[in-house]
């Protein structure tokens, strides 16, 4: 069996609103608790029309509310983005309000452009080379404070909030080695780099006081349907997402459309082509069995699914799709 998780964007899609869009994301992490997923992780993403996760804590904890036994966390903070203390913070207010449920994965991107990024107020040319030191620093505030310690996350100090680290390529993968975290690589995004990724892990991995031995989840692009034509189908509103992004066109998720992919020009083919290499589209008698062969192959110890589908009733029967006869806690 595959344990299996989702991570969200809280899309926003064409004709809706953030506000709508967060109330699916509750939805969905519902629906994902009563079909066994393991945790419903939220992005930190900024200055996207398409995307109502940006203030990422406070959404887990609309999540985190909202449910009951799911396991609710960051895919990730991007950690260049804040103080660690201020993260350690809120994850500890989480945790406190939340035992047992928060997770916080941390990354080194900006999820955001450079005009972004200094709005708000980074380094754009210093901070993601503190990163390794931020993430110290953050492990650091979560334990046990000692007499005459100078500066505590209170809530947060003595509080045992999972880090994991995320990652695209090797560093990530180096990183969560050496400092003994367990590893998320994006596959939904880098595809290219996976094997690399957790061959280094894996390879390098020290143990740790949070982990013993090394612990890999993987997320991958995930559309299901009732049919491989009715996922192809849906998988349009994905794929005209990622297109308009790439060309500097960010925007609400679109409605699928038929053919589009054959109206597409050479090149688009190509970025198309290399995003979605890894990801799984069809049917209800095939997206199972890849999923579990996948891990498999690979020996995952957890896949976490990210689906843009425009039509919400559609990714709620696409999580169940994919859970069919996969899922193992």
């Amino acid at each position: 069996m595959t344990v299996l998780s989702v991570l969200d964007v809280a899309h926003v899609a064409q004709g809706s609103d953030p506000g709508q869009a967060l109330r699916h994301s509750l939805d969905v992490a519902r629906h994902a608790e009563r079909l066994g997923y393991r945790r419903f992780w939220l992005a930190e993403h900024h200055n996207m029309p398409g995307i109502a996760s940006a203030a990422t804590s406070v959404a887990i904890g609309y999540v985190a509310a909202g449910t009951s036994t799911i396991r609710v966390g960051a895919g990730g903070i991007m950690l260049p983005n804040h103080p660690p203390l201020a993260i350690a913070e809120q994850f500890g207010t989480l945790e406190s309000l939340y035992p047992g449920r928060i997770d916080l994965g941390v990354g080194r991107a900006p999820g955001a452009d450079q005009i972004t990024a200094r709005a708000m107020r980074r380094n754009p040319n210093g901070d993601e080379d503190r990163f390794p030191l931020d993430v110290a620093e953050l492990i650091d505030l979560f334990q046990p404070a000692i007499e005459g310690q100078a500066v505590q996350a209170v809530p947060g100090a003595g509080l045992e909030v999972p880090i994991w680290m995320l990652g695209s390529s090797i560093f990530g993968a180096h990183l969560a080695a050496y400092l003994g975290l367990p590893f998320a690589f994006a596959a939904h995004i880098g595809p290219q780099a996976l094997e690399a990724a957790l061959s280094v892990y894996r390879e390098h991995f020290r143990p740790s006081e949070r982990l013993s031995e090394p612990y890999v989840m993987v997320s991958l692009n995930v559309i299901a349907g009732e049919s491989d034509e009715e996922a192809r189908f849906l998988a349009s509103s994905m794929q005209q997402a990622f297109i308009n992004q790439r060309m500097g066109r960010p925007g609400y998720l679109p409605a699928p459309i038929d053919g589009y992919l054959e109206n597409l020009d050479s090149n688009s083919h190509l970025l198309l082509k290399d995003y979605l290499s890894l990801a799984v589209i069809g049917g209800a008698r095939t997206v199972p069995g890849h999923l579990k062969d996948f891990a498999a192959i690979h020996g995952i110890d957890e896949l976490i699914l990210v689906s843009q589908i425009f039509e919400h009733p559609k990714r709620l029967r696409s999580l169940e799709i994919a859970a069919d006869k996969t899922i193992g806690i």
